[in-house]
């Protein structure tokens, strides 16, 4: 397999080993993001606003799910890449085996929880009732593929704590192509509505599982690899739960807010309700940027402290600040001047699309302070300090942004550009927050 040489994360120059690793991560994470969006964009086309609301929150529920995961195998990351920079290639293996054994429980478990509360967590969103019975049912069939999100969260966080962005960009292209055949033969030959994007999906998700295990097992890895390293490690687990754990709990959390937020916003009716389904696509594609700045970062910064190179993990993190706020800018224009053409994308109703690109109107200040705090997490992550990140992401979503957005709604003349004016506000709150958590970490540091 080849991968990113070593030499490149923890010497020479940071900006191009930063991009390096961060363009194939960017380009995941768009296929990602298309490949869920392509089930909002396909259903908007031959659906009406009662499908797009019940994928749309049928998706936010299911994102939950996903961050869960990706936040624990983030620890996987971690854990592998500070192993690469010790050059203990024998503990990153058994760190690998642990990751195999732990996730399978965890996929067997969220499925059962899943499956069972399915209803309930859609009541619980305050859907609108023409869009409740596709929502259920877009998650429960959603839900039997959480063992194949799982997979791929899994296999994606190994490689990239080996360095290699490459290979994850490859397996989401994959399933991204196969879910777009799927969806427009499910939905619109077959019109199977919202039952027919969560079908497409499901397949999808197998698909690119299976592929990659193919190309996997094709490639050299930089250790050995067998099936007796597949085991319950108390020491790698806990590793890797003590750095993933937090991550995962501040990500449930915070996509927790969001789904109250949704919840707000569907109480206000149902063009709002499907409105909000699309700019959420929309932000989906925006963060982007600095979500794959994130990634690379904390892959850096995990590597440069393996090398017990400290200050240059430092180094990293106003990289990444930089890299990240000169795309912020052009991402709140596209945000703010174009967010009614980007929502059209997603919807052909015209009050939906209207409704959307009012709430991207608000909301798109925080395309520039979210490169700050995604610079800030993606440090923290690398160093090992997720309760930072954990504290940040918890306070801000519950102390700001759920009760600052409840508040906007419930104003006179309430409108979803006001309600999304909760984002930066939060954001700026928690770029306070990560500074002063940067200080007591420096303080400590210098004894």
């Amino acid at each position: 397999m080849q991968t990113m040489q070593r030499n490149e994360l923890t010497e020479g120059p940071i900006l191009p080993a930063l991009l390096k690793f961060c363009w194939p991560v960017l380009v995941a994470l768009f296929l990602q993001s298309l490949y869920g969006a392509v089930d909002l964009m396909v259903v908007g086309r031959f659906g009406d606003a009662a499908s797009v609301s019940g994928v749309g929150t049928g998706s936010a529920v299911m994102q939950l799910v996903t961050m869960i995961l990706s936040g624990l195998t983030t620890g996987a990351t971690v854990v592998i890449g500070r192993h690469i920079g010790e050059k203990r290639p024998d503990a990153a293996g058994r760190t690998v085996g642990a990751a195999v054994a732990l996730f399978a429980v965890v996929a067997a478990a969220l499925t059962a929880l899943m499956v069972v509360f399915t209803r309930p967590l859609v009541l619980l969103m305050q859907t609108p009732a023409e869009a409740v019975d596709k929502a259920v049912e877009y998650v429960r069939i959603c839900s039997w593929g959480i063992v194949f999100i799982t997979a791929y969260n899994v296999l994606s966080g190994i490689f990239r704590g080996l360095g290699d962005s490459r290979r994850p960009m490859i397996f989401v292209a994959i399933a991204c192509v196969t879910n777009i055949f799927g969806d427009l033969f499910c939905v619109g030959v077959l019109h199977m509505d919202a039952a027919g994007a969560a079908v497409a999906t499901v397949a999808a998700q197998a698909v690119i599982v299976v592929l990659s295990l193919v190309i996997i097992s094709r490639q050299e890895l930089p250790f050995r690899f067998t099936r007796r390293l597949i085991a319950f490690d108390r020491a790698e687990i806990s590793d890797t739960l003590r750095i993933g754990a937090p991550i995962a709990l501040q990500d449930a959390l915070v996509h927790l807010s969001f789904l109250l937020l949704n919840a707000i916003i569907n109480r206000m009716g149902l063009l709002q309700s499907a409105g909000y389904g699309v700019a959420e696509r929309v932000t989906g594609f925006i963060f982007l940027v600095p979500s794959a700045v994130m990634a690379g970062a904390s892959t850096l910064v995990a590597q440069n402290i393996g090398a017990n190179r400290p200050d240059r993990a430092q180094q990293v993190l106003f990289t990444s600040m930089g890299a990240g706020t000169a795309a912020g800018a052009l991402l709140f224009c596209a945000g703010f001047f174009f967010g009614g053409p980007l929502s059209s994308i997603f919807s052909k109703d015209p009050g939906v699309v209207a409704q959307a690109a009012d709430y991207l109107r608000g909301f798109s200040a925080d395309c520039l302070l979210t490169c700050v705090l995604f610079a800030f997490t993606g440090y923290f992550n690398g160093c090992g300090r997720t309760v930072y990140v954990m504290a940040q992401g918890i306070t801000s979503s519950f102390l700001v942004r759920v009760p600052a957005s409840y508040l906007l709604s419930i104003t006179k003349g309430a409108t979803l550009a006001r309600i999304g004016l909760a984002a930066p506000i939060a954001t700026i709150y928690g770029i306070a927050l990560y500074l002063l958590c940067y200080r007591k970490m420096r303080r400590a540091e210098k004894g």
